[in-house]
């Protein structure tokens, strides 16, 4: 069902696009009667659309207004994806009981799309204190979790940048970023909402270990398939050396990699 609100804007099962008269995308057909596989666009759910009647106030103005048009819908190209590429369960496991802390670590690194990873900075004004940047990961694909966070990164970022000056790093994973602790009342500071920090160092993949490291975050992460290759994207995981986690009151865990590694998220 399609529901319009105004001119310019459509919403299609929750996710809205930008239509305009002009439009001609090869993944979206405008004029078809059929529903195309929905495209998820991570540059905002509502686009700013410019109708025809934005373009009776003269060439200059016309122009200005097609180029940034133009520029919105090439972008949407880079950062939107078809839903039946985005291999996602139906619904995340219910987590595992607090006791079986290995578990839970497997579990939250497993599930979790995202995680924030702090470095020391390399920037002038914060040289050698600690900088935190929020990086989408995978531990493999859905049904294969290693316990091992791939990363898909850039030389462009900061981060990045860091991590070659100094290669060690904490990624924090909440389990806030979810349904279950907004279900229970918990709030992110809450010890019984977990939050599980990975240290270790920071390695470019090597070849052998390309294609799974592929696989693991374009099955997780389409979208990534279709970034600008002109920003040199290169695969990194984290080779562990501390898991900590706190999923209960009374004190956090430090679980040994041994255990660690034997546990698993399903």
């Amino acid at each position: 069902m399609t529901v319009c609100f105004s001119q310019g804007y459509t919403i299609r099962s929750s996710v809205s696009w930008a239509v305009t008269d002009d439009v001609v995308d090869e993944e979206l057909e405008p004029h078809s009667d059929e529903t195309p596989d929905v495209l998820v666009d991570n540059i905002g759910i509502w686009k700013q659309a410019y109708p025809s009647s934005v373009y009776r106030d003269g060439p200059d103005k016309k122009t200005e207004q097609r180029s940034k048009s133009e520029d919105l819908l090439s972008a949407s190209r880079v950062f939107s994806y078809r839903i039946a590429e985005l291999k996602v369960p139906s619904s995340i496991p219910t987590p595992p009981p607090h006791e079986e802390t290995a578990r839970m670590a497997r579990y939250m690194a497993h599930y979790s799309d995202w995680g924030y990873l702090a470095t020391i900075s390399t920037q002038e004004k914060i040289r050698g204190l600690p900088f935190g940047n929020i990086f989408s990961v995978s531990d493999g694909p859905l049904d294969n979790s290693t316990g091992i966070p791939y990363f898909y990164v850039t030389p462009m970022d900061n981060t990045v940048t860091d991590l070659q000056n100094f290669p060690f790093a904490s990624l924090t994973f909440s389990q806030a970023e979810g349904d279950f602790c907004r279900k229970q009342v918990y709030d992110p500071e809450d010890p019984r909402c977990a939050r599980l920090t990975l240290t270790g160092k920071m390695v470019e993949v090597e070849t052998e270990e390309l294609d799974f490291a592929r696989e693991a975050m374009f099955s997780r992460h389409p979208v990534m398939k279709k970034w600008p290759p002109e920003h040199k994207w290169f695969f990194m995981k984290l080779v562990l050396e501390q898991v900590w986690l706190q999923d209960w009151v009374g004190g956090v865990s430090l679980i040994s990699l041994e255990e660690y590694f034997k546990a698993t998220p399903f």
